[in-house]
């Protein structure tokens, strides 16, 4: 099954082979510094994301530091301090008593 994009297969003489490889060397030694450039400038981009990754996890691990999580909150609420027939400031009659049957 043949399509009709294809174009017809050119053989090439030597001459002509030995003229398209020129022209590919000449095309890739013109680009080199272009790829270079781009190379430099994508390592470039990579250190920076690198540094600013780094430099967030640190005000992040900086800011746990400062606020104690909720969890430790409370497992320190969990203690005697929070009975509530030992604690003064509820009243009489929100406080409930258990029936002994």
């Amino acid at each position: 099954m043949e399509t009709t994009n294809q174009q017809p297969e050119m053989e090439m003489t030597p001459e002509q082979m030995a003229e398209q490889k020129e022209r590919m060397l000449a095309f890739y030694k013109e680009s080199v510094p272009y790829l270079t450039a781009q190379l430099d400038y994508e390592k470039l981009l990579c250190e920076i994301d690198e540094v600013r990754f780094k430099r967030s996890s640190i005000q992040y691990q900086f800011a746990m530091l400062m606020n104690p999580s909720q969890e430790e909150n409370d497992d320190e609420n969990t203690g005697a301090d929070h009975d509530i027939d030992n604690n003064p400031d509820i009243p009489e009659q929100g406080k409930r008593k258990l029936k002994r049957g």
